[in-house]
């Protein structure tokens, strides 16, 4: 640097007069190309905008957005190339500007695209419609292919100017490595929640059940998803957990089933297990909130101390006030048909026999 300076400096003193004079033409040189960055860039721009706006396509217009700037200071930077470069420097003075131009070229297209990887750009919602990825992921891809686009601007910086770009490759697998070795709960948590936003178990707002937590999921993070229990305490699993255990989401039930045995008193008569059982059927496929053709009730079992009729039936809606709502009319219409029939429900109960005093007497004389 302190050379280049020098030769500069050698330069402006050598021949006054004609530096002067070739300073000037490289500022007539440099001027067309500062008027074409400040208004004519801005009109060119406006123009292709609007010839834009007429297609269907958001590239184009993501295009003009990204490389605006971009392309405003790639007319500077040509117009100050060719102006140092009409000077006569000296060659080692011509290769270091030559450098910083190449430079300057891979920053400005790196420029752009960056600008085009953001949240909100043509290529994340590309992505997102194209490889059905959820809105929490767009950011996560969109931050990594500009870390990316960063990363391969500086080696071809470095490499420009004779950088030995390979050790600094190899450093920085091995430190990578080191990072991912101290970090890799930290890893498995962010993967584990790529999984779940990708694979989408749950969504927030569902009722989940996993050998961890049981409630309504808040909220989906990279590192943790949290959950509202029903005793309303909030629980944080990592997401390397959830994504290897298994998850019942309760709120993507088609249909809510309701299941349980109705125990009658063994005196019933046989005819009115018949009715009672007709009639429930009945009563159930005739409800417009259940499902007509998953209804099943049926005489099933003789137990110890009643007689077991199946009652099974699925509700359409699977909300849990609703489910409970209709399961209550259900049950207690089922109340009424059995005391408009006059028939009891079973309790468990025990026959105890009494052998009486006279008749232990009996038996013993009967013995001798």
């Amino acid at each position: 640097m302190l050379g280049f300076l020098t030769n500069l400096y050698n330069f402006f003193m050598q021949n006054t007069t004609a530096t002067l004079r070739m300073v000037l033409i490289a500022l007539v040189i440099f001027l067309p190309f500062y008027i074409l960055s400040k208004w004519f860039t801005q009109g060119l721009f406006d123009l292709i905008y609007k010839i834009s706006a007429r297609t269907e396509s958001e590239l184009d217009d993501k295009l003009i957005l990204a490389f605006k700037k971009p392309t405003r200071y790639l007319f500077l930077l040509v117009g100050l190339y060719l102006a140092l470069i009409y000077l006569p420097l000296s060659p080692d003075i011509d290769v270091f500007i030559s450098k910083v131009f190449r430079s300057g070229i891979v920053l400005l297209v790196a420029w752009g695209i960056y600008d085009l990887a953001g949240n909100n750009s043509f290529l994340s919602l590309e992505m997102k419609e194209r490889l059905n990825i959820d809105d929490m992921l767009v950011p996560f891809f969109s931050k990594t292919f500009r870390f990316i686009i960063i990363a391969l601007a500086l080696v071809l910086i470095a490499n420009e100017w004779h950088y030995n770009v390979n050790g600094f490759i190899a450093g920085l697998g091995l430190g990578g490595l080191a990072f991912a070795l101290a970090a890799k709960d930290a890893l498995a948590n962010i993967f584990g929640g790529i999984v779940i936003i990708m694979e989408k178990p749950f969504s927030i707002g569902d009722w989940v059940l996993s050998p961890s937590v049981e409630g309504i999921v808040e909220d989906i993070t990279f590192r943790s998803t949290r959950f509202r229990t029903f005793d309303q305490a909030l629980v944080t699993v990592p997401n390397s957990t959830l994504a290897n255990e298994a998850i019942t989401n309760w709120s993507r039930m088609g249909k809510r089933r309701v299941s349980f045995y109705l125990g009658l008193n063994y005196a019933t008569p046989v005819d009115k297990i018949e009715k009672i059982t007709q009639r429930i059927g009945a009563m159930l496929k005739a409800h417009p909130e259940i499902h007509e053709e998953n209804i099943l009730v049926s005489f099933e079992y003789f137990q110890d101390s009643k007689l077991d009729i199946l009652v099974q039936y699925y509700t359409k809606t699977t909300i849990r006030g609703e489910h409970l709502r209709i399961k209550e009319e259900i049950n207690l219409q089922i109340m009424k048909y059995l005391q408009e029939e006059g028939v009891s429900l079973a309790f468990p109960s025990r026959s105890v026999y009494i052998e009486s005093p006279i008749s232990k007497a009996e038996g013993a004389g009967n013995l001798s």
